[in-house]
């Protein structure tokens, strides 16, 4: 690898700020180039890393460029031509979640890096964020005994802001929403946990946004937005395609034997995760999942009742930066990782398993709620990026 890291990036919407966050010429690492259909977010691109950069439409003119590694935070059904183009070339890859919308599109990016030689990152942030390393730190400790139970409830307001007003709402480009946005939360189920899903079993509905006929004409654009739209039928403009569903609730028997169930509604009236782990010796729980507002909750005494007062109890302290500073601490991780090729928090694995997870998930809603085995990783594949 040259001295100075040459970085490039392919899409700059949602989560392309992400690149941006390697930028750092004093550390020797360099943001070069941008590939993205749009001449608005090329300027935009340009102004804010404010030096000479590559601008094209087409990523595979990044191929052209002597790239040391590319950020790939293009929409979910790109991932997989994008990523394996870029390992199978040998440049290493920061891949937003989900690694793909299939599990074959998993493991054909998996492929390419074991026969590329490409580094492979993938950007399951929320390993990183406070709340989640803090459950983490406490079952490792062993303060819960040997876990048994996982739960997740999702709540997300934005729901039909985020996901309904553009092509998450298609599930030819996303599957469904159990994988495109619950990734994030099976992955981290599977993390503290200790295991990945082996068989699942889910129910679903398109139970609101379905009702609301107001949909964007085809060369219409609409902003997407994190803000929450009250009450969700209120909602205007949706995609013209909207064939996902809102709520989806889901079973898992892990590898290890433990249970963990998720839980996921796109028309609550609050935002936030509530991630609940029982073990042997106790119980943990967080209440809030942002820093400086939330906290984490520890049960390892006996109550005969009701225990309000935790025995056990820890503040998140605030943060600056994406995600509570989960996007800056990852995109270190990644530049370590190029660097060194140190251990990281992610694993290409782990995110291949939370796809597969939420594959299955997805079919088992769509036919009625029949159990259904999590696709394995093929044995050279599993054994490579062990």
């Amino acid at each position: 690898m040259a001295q100075d890291i040459r970085v490039g990036a392919i899409g700059y919407g949602l989560r392309g700020g992400l690149s941006v966050l390697a930028h750092r010429p004093e550390q020797g690492v360099r943001l070069v180039a941008l590939a993205d259909p749009s001449e608005q977010a090329q300027a935009k691109f340009h102004e804010r890393v404010g030096e000479d950069v590559t601008l094209c439409s087409d990523y595979l003119d990044l191929l052209k460029l002597n790239l040391d590694a590319v950020f790939v935070t293009s929409p979910d059904w790109l991932h997989e031509e994008q990523a394996s183009t870029l390992l199978e070339a040998g440049i290493g890859v920061y891949l937003e979640k989900p690694m793909a919308i299939t599990v074959e599109g998993c493991d054909r990016i998996l492929a390419a890096a074991m026969t590329g030689g490409g580094k492979l990152f993938v950007g399951h942030n929320m390993r990183h964020f406070a709340v989640v390393q803090k459950m983490k730190e406490w079952i490792d400790e062993g303060l819960i005994g040997e876990v048994k139970a996982g739960w997740c409830r999702h709540f997300v307001s934005y729901g039909g802001d985020a996901y309904f007003r553009d092509w998450h709402a298609d599930r030819t480009k996303s599957t469904g929403l159990l994988l495109q946005k619950g990734a994030h939360d099976i992955d981290v189920l599977h993390w503290l946990c200790g295991g990945y899903s082996q068989s699942v079993s889910a129910m679903g509905a398109l139970a609101v946004y379905g009702q609301i006929q107001d949909r964007q004409l085809p060369e219409e654009y609409v902003k997407v937005t994190f803000r929450g739209t009250w009450p969700p039928l209120s909602l205007d403009k949706l995609n013209p395609v909207v064939d996902v569903e809102d709520i989806n609730m889901m079973l898992m028997t892990l590898d290890n034997g433990v249970l963990a169930s998720y839980q996921q509604c796109h028309f609550t009236p609050d935002a936030w995760r509530n991630y609940t782990v029982i073990g042997t010796e106790g119980r943990i729980e967080n209440f809030g999942d942002s820093p400086g507002n939330s906290r984490v909750r520890l049960w390892n005494k006996n109550h005969q009742k009701y225990a309000e007062q935790a025995d056990e109890e820890f503040e998140i302290p605030v943060a600056e930066g994406g995600h509570g500073g989960a996007d800056e601490k990852i995109v270190d991780e990644f530049l370590d990782f190029l660097r060194s090729g140190t251990t990281s928090v992610t694993s290409p694995i782990a995110a291949r398993q939370s796809v597969a997870a939420g594959v299955a998930a997805t079919q088992s809603v769509r036919s009625g709620g029949q159990l259904v085995q999590v696709q394995p990783i093929p044995t050279e594949l599993a054994g490579y990026f062990k």
